[in-house]
């Protein structure tokens, strides 16, 4: 399916869904399941979550999968997780992983159950990709994130990122090796149609530039994603996000299209600490 025949079916289905959909005074809305803007939002204590993510771009077929990992340590303030790619560029070009991120992000202000939120990310760029087939950067590097999230009303929430990458020793276009800088800023607006299904857009920029005389290593661009997603609950406590959104190049990236799908796992997890009910309980049975 083309982008522009998915982006139709997608307002086609939100349109459709939001008359019939209620939004129950004790339901929990899904949180954190943003697509290429990052929520403020750590996992609970004793909740794990994996991450699969796809894209794939209209025209040239470069595509890239991610995996991301993301662990509570000893409770919601600190959060650690991992994040793997593996891409493949062009039609027939190079396939093969990417560069891997170590992360670690910490709960300064709010979680999920309050109005505002933030959660500053440090991360590593460990080059395990093979740079010279456009699989990664070249050297090792750091990141950093300022994700703020807040809830606007009851039926709309937004995310705000501010972020930096620096690598001391990337790889330029003329084979040689220099610093490599970028920053990104961009915003979600999430309608929380139904605690289960929400409909979404985001908007991204980044640039970045290699500080090496005539490699010419200057790129920038401009996304708007819009998108939707959903929940589906089981007794257990897994909870499985599905969703799917079209990114559409506008500005520097006019014309460039992709289509974007994100699956979620979500569930207790013995080895990641006491869940919250738990220990709540854990609690009241002290007292009694």
């Amino acid at each position: 399916m083309s982008p522009n025949r998915l982006l139709a079916l997608l307002t086609s289905v939100a349109a459709l869904a939001a008359p019939a959909l209620a939004f129950g005074d004790g339901d929990l809305p899904i949180q954190d399941n943003s697509f290429l803007i990052e929520e403020a939002y750590n996992q609970e204590p004793g909740v794990i979550q994996h991450i699969s993510t796809f894209s794939r771009v209209g025209g040239t077929g470069a595509w890239l999968y991610s995996f991301t990992e993301e662990w509570p340590v000893l409770g919601q303030t600190h959060q650690a997780s991992v994040t793997l790619n593996y891409a493949g560029l062009e039609k027939r070009g190079p396939t093969g992983i990417g560069d891997l991120a170590l992360n670690y992000r910490w709960q300064a202000v709010g979680s999920g159950e309050t109005e505002v939120a933030l959660a500053p990310r440090l991360s590593v760029l460990v080059p395990t990709g093979d740079a010279s087939r456009g699989l990664g950067l070249g050297g090792a590097g750091i990141q950093v994130n300022l994700p703020l999230s807040a809830m606007l009303g009851r039926h709309f929430v937004t995310h705000v990122n501010f972020g930096g990458t620096y690598v001391p020793s990337a790889l330029a276009s003329d084979g040689g090796h220099g610093p490599l800088g970028s920053f990104s800023a961009g915003e979600s607006l999430i309608w929380l149609a139904h605690s289960r299904f929400n409909v979404l857009t985001e908007v991204l920029y980044t640039r970045s530039e290699t500080a090496r005389p005539g490699a010419n290593d200057r790129a920038e661009t401009f996304t708007v994603n819009p998108g939707v997603r959903g929940a589906i609950d089981f007794p257990s406590g897994l909870q499985i996000v599905p969703g799917v959104s079209v990114p559409l190049g506008v500005g520097p990236s006019r014309g460039e299209r992709a289509v974007f799908l994100y699956l979620s796992f979500e569930h207790p997890f013995r080895l990641a600490g006491p869940t919250v009910e738990a220990s709540a309980k854990a609690g009241a049975d002290g007292q009694g």
